[in-house]
């Protein structure tokens, strides 16, 4: 039995697995690199492709080049009217927020209204029958409950007489 233990892995111990790095044909780097040249769809793609990434890269720069000076220019204009700017933008926040939060109640109430006609429709008798119904649950949910404690109220009785027979509760 502690052979077949012995041999089993342990959660504790970690097994090594060597992994080859080289393969017959080539070692080293010579191994990662492609034994032939790009093939000509890759040239292609290249070739039309260099003059889009330098086009787009040189409007990134024009667009970052004029988002700063856009910026040097009205910063000036929003430190002087800031006493104004920053409540109107606070206004305009806390009405959007208003807004979008009022939609939300909105929605939420429409949908909770879809749901309980959906629950009405579905169900098989009227209203009137599910009254009787919840009627039912009620009073065996009651029942149940009343068992529950007459058993709690027998266990507890028990143990009382249990502690005035052996005058500690400790068996």
């Amino acid at each position: 039995m502690a052979e077949r233990d012995r041999d089993r892995p342990q959660p504790h111990q970690l097994q090594v697995h060597p992994q080859h790095r080289y393969d017959h044909h080539g070692a080293g780097v010579k191994s990662l690199l492609p034994r032939r040249g790009p093939s000509a769809s890759q040239v292609l793609a290249v070739v039309a492709l260099l003059p889009v990434g330098g086009t787009l890269l040189a409007l990134a720069g024009l667009t970052l080049a004029g988002s700063i000076i856009g910026l040097l220019v009205t910063t000036p204009l929003f430190i002087i009217f800031s006493p104004v700017i920053v409540p109107a933008a606070i206004a305009i926040g806390l009405a959007v927020a208003g807004f979008f939060t009022s939609g939300a109640f909105g929605l939420t109430g429409l949908t909770s209204f879809s749901w309980i006609l959906n629950s009405f429709r579905q169900s098989t008798g009227s209203v009137p029958d599910m009254a009787d119904q919840a009627k039912r649950r009620m009073a065996d949910m009651a029942g149940f409950v009343g068992q529950k404690t007459k058993e709690v109220g027998q266990e507890i009785q028990s143990k009382a007489h249990e502690v005035g027979k052996t005058g500690t509760g400790r068996t």
